[in-house]
């Protein structure tokens, strides 16, 4: 729409200063004689738009104009501006180039001065919502779940846990935790929420659901995952870590936030304990030998019996192998 390209047209040239008319047409994707009639357009509705020819010369703002479009501060744009950064899941659900603009927008609406700051300030912050170790999911029918959603339509969804069943759910929102993605949906077993990558099938119907006009999707994710974890029946194992198997905490465990826990261990200088949570005992074993001789368990002694006769097996396996290679 002519519209959107003018306001795109005025930020670049608030935010960015003097560009040539080829520079502004190659970001807004349209002809040299486009950007020019948009300018006239500009300066029609009364924004001092200067054009100069010749080398050095462009497209620029009169100086000290700005267009109030939005009253925020340099230290509310920088928080927005690093907010921001972490923009993987909203580029896989293709809102990556409307945070462009945004982040076009914020800049825009700051003195020169201030723009700098928040710019600079911003670029020194960064939001990773990836986990260690795990690649992104593939999650095929992402288009189709975010259409779903926008629009307010009913889904037919089929699961690889299920695939002879299907059902239509209104899809009620997306949650990435930690790059999953989750689609929170409503049908007649009430609101429940599906890992979307093992969603193997998913069509839009043609019909639209009407939204709950009470329904808060962060709170009500904030109130399904503390019930879920809740529900989890966890093994609570205390470990004794050396230093080293500190430092191993992501490499082995993929998750570093156990370690903040960990208290130096009275009766072994050099060691500390903590208490890690494991779905069953052989789940913790084979996690836990991943730390080697870094790692001995205090209980439970079921655990520790377990884990010492996996240790054993392990070392028969290589007994006969050299002491030192070659």
């Amino acid at each position: 729409m002519r519209a959107d390209r003018l306001l795109s047209l005025l930020l670049s040239l608030q935010s960015r200063g003097q560009m040539t008319a080829r520079q502004l047409a190659a970001e807004l994707q349209v002809s040299v004689r486009t950007v020019y009639r948009d300018l006239e357009a500009l300066s029609a509705a009364g924004v001092p738009v200067v054009a100069s020819g010749g080398p050095g010369g462009g497209c620029r703002l009169m100086e000290g104009w700005r267009s109030p479009l939005l009253g925020i501060s340099a230290e509310e744009a920088t928080a927005l501006l690093a907010a921001a950064s972490g923009s993987g899941p909203l580029e896989r659900i293709a809102l990556g180039d409307a945070l462009a603009q945004a982040r076009l927008k914020l800049l825009a609406a700051l003195p020169a001065a201030g723009r700098e700051q928040a710019g600079t300030t911003a670029s020194r912050f960064h939001i990773d919502t990836q986990a260690w170790f795990r690649p992104p999911e593939p999650v095929p029918h992402l288009p189709v779940l975010v259409d779903a959603v926008r629009q307010d339509r009913r889904l037919r969804l089929t699961h690889a846990s299920r695939p002879d069943a299907t059902g239509a759910v209104d899809p009620l929102g997306l949650v990435a935790k930690a790059g999953v993605w989750y689609l929170v949906v409503r049908s007649d077993r009430g609101i429940r929420a599906h890992r979307a990558s093992r969603i193997t099938e998913a069509e839009l119907l043609p019909e639209p659901f009407t939204r709950p006009a009470d329904f808060d999707l962060s709170a009500h994710w904030a109130r399904w995952t503390a019930e879920f974890e809740a529900s989890l029946d966890r093994l609570a194992v205390t470990v004794r870590l050396s230093t080293a198997g500190l430092a191993a905490m992501a490499q082995v465990l993929g998750d570093t936030e156990p370690a903040a826990r960990a208290i130096p261990d009275a009766h072994a200088p050099g060691w500390h304990r903590l208490v890690l949570h494991f779905d069953d005992r052989q789940a913790a074993c084979r996690r836990l030998l991943g730390f080697g001789p870094d790692a001995e368990v205090i209980e439970p002694a079921h655990v520790r019996r377990e884990l010492a006769q996996a240790a054993r097996r392990t070392a028969a396996r290589y007994a006969d192998a050299p002491d030192a290679m070659p």
